[in-house]
C-alpha cells in the first residue's frame, strides 16, 4: 500500500498531524531509533498515523572499504534525504554523528532528542579492558578518531578496520576475527546489549565524536509545520551541547577523513567542551577545552567556535588531510 506523507496530503497546518512517514535505514539499530521516534510522536499525537519507510543506503552496501575512502558518513543519509525531497517521507531519523556538519540546501536539522550515553565502549569476549589486551591483539574500529587514540595509548596493539552494522560487528568479534572491538555505547544500550560492554572508555582521552549518542531528525526547510510538530521532542541540554560540538567539527572540516573529537555537556546555563584533532597514527594531536555561560544556540556556537580557533592556533590545520575548509 502506498504511503502519502503529510507534505503532499491535506493536513491542516494549524492542527496536529494526521499522517507522518519516517525515513530510516533498515539496520536493527536504525529501525529501533525510528520506532522510538514513531512511538514518541504517537504519544504526542494519538490520532496521527505514523509509518516507517525502511531504506538501504550506500553506506550500508559498501562494507569492504573504509568510510573515509568512499565518501564518508554522508553515505548513510543521502538516500533518506532523497526520500524527503521526492515526497515519500516527511522526516528522517539519524544517529547525529552520521549527519554531515553542513546540511544541504533545503534541508535542516529540525530536532535533536535526549542523548544516550555518549562514551565509547570496549567489547571483548576474553578481556576486561584495553589495558589487559596482550601485545599483538587485534582491535577493530570503524573510526579514525578511535584509531588515533588507540595507536597513541596502546602502540603494542594491532588496529584493524571494522565495518558493518552493529550486529555484523558483534558477529565478527564472536567469530574470533578480533580480540576486542570499540563501539558507541549508545547503540549497545538501545538494543539491550549493555551486558556485552566490558568497560566504558573515559572521555579523557577517548573523547566522543560530535553528536555521538544523540538522535537527529532531518526535514525539508519548506515544511515548517513538521518542525513545529517535532519541537516537543527537542532536548535543550543535548541541543546546546551538540550545537557547540558540530560547530567545532564544521570549522575543522569534520568528516570520516579527520580524527576529530568534540564533546560538550550543558547544565544550568554552564557548558564544558573538550575537543581534539590528531594524526591517524596518534603521534601528533591538538587538544582544546573551554567552559562558559551558554543560554542560547548562538552562545553554544560561539563557545564551539572558540575551541575550534584554539585548535587552529595550535596548528590543527597541519593534521587535516585537506587543510582548513575554505569557508573558515
Amino acid at each position: 500500500m502506498s504511503q502519502t506523507p503529510i507534505s503532499s496530503s491535506a493536513n491542516s497546518l494549524s492542527g496536529p498531524p494526521r499522517r507522518l512517514v519516517i525515513a530510516s535505514r533498515e539496520s536493527r539499530l536504525a529501525m529501533w531509533q525510528a520506532e522510538y521516534v514513531r512511538d514518541c510522536l504517537k504519544k504526542l499525537y494519538p490520532g496521527c498515523d505514523v509509518q516507517i519507510l525502511g531504506m538501504t543506503t550506500r553506506g550500508d552496501q559498501i562494507l569492504d572499504k573504509a568510510l573515509s575512502k568512499v565518501g564518508g558518513k554522508g553515505l548513510f543519509v543521502k538516500e533518506l534525504e532523497t526520500a524527503l525531497e521526492d515526497g515519500r517521507a516527511d522526516l528522517a531519523v539519524h544517529s547525529l554523528k552520521d549527519v554531515p556538519m553542513v546540511m544541504p540546501n533545503g534541508f535542516e536539522l529540525a530536532c535533536v532528542m535526549a542523548r544516550e550515553d555518549a562514551r565509547d565502549a570496549f567489547v571483548s569476549n576474553d578481556f576486561d579492558s584495553l589495558e589487559a589486551l596482550p601485545k599483538g591483539s587485534v582491535v577493530g574500529t570503524s573510526s579514525l578518531r578511535r584509531e588515533s587514540v588507540l595507536r597513541a595509548k596502546f602502540p603494542h596493539l594491532e588496529i584493524l578496520p571494522l565495518r558493518g552494522n552493529l550486529d555484523t560487528r558483534m558477529v565478527k568479534l564472536d567469530r574470533g576475527e578480533y580480540q576486542a572491538i570499540i563501539l558507541a555505547a549508545a547503540g549497545l544500550k538501545r538494543l539491550g546489549l549493555e551486558s556485552r560492554i566490558r568497560a566504558l572508555l573515559p572521555i579523557d582521552p577517548h573523547t566522543p565524536a560530535a553528536g555521538q549518542g544523540a538522535l537527529g531528525i532531518e526535514t525539508l526547510s519548506k515544511h515548517p509545520s513538521i518542525k513545529e510538530w517535532l519541537a516537543p521532542l527537542n532536548d535543550l541540554p543535548t541541543l546546546y551541547a551538540v550545537t557547540a560540538e558540530r560547530m567545532v567539527s564544521r570549522q575543522l572540516g569534520g568528516s570520516c577523513e579527520v580524527p576529530l573529537a568534540a564533546y560538550a555537556t550543558w547544565n544550568q546555563d554552564q557548558m564544558s567542551i573538550r575537543s581534539f584533532v590528531a594524526s591517524v597514527d596518534g603521534k601528533a594531536n591538538c587538544l582544546a577545552s573551554a567552559q562558559g555561560f551558554v543560554g542560547s544556540l548562538a552562545e553554544a556556537e560561539a563557545l564551539g567556535l572558540s575551541v575550534a580557533q584554539d585548535l587552529i592556533a595550535q596548528g590543527a590545520a597541519s593534521l587535516l588531510p585537506n587543510g582548513l575548509p575554505s569557508s573558515f
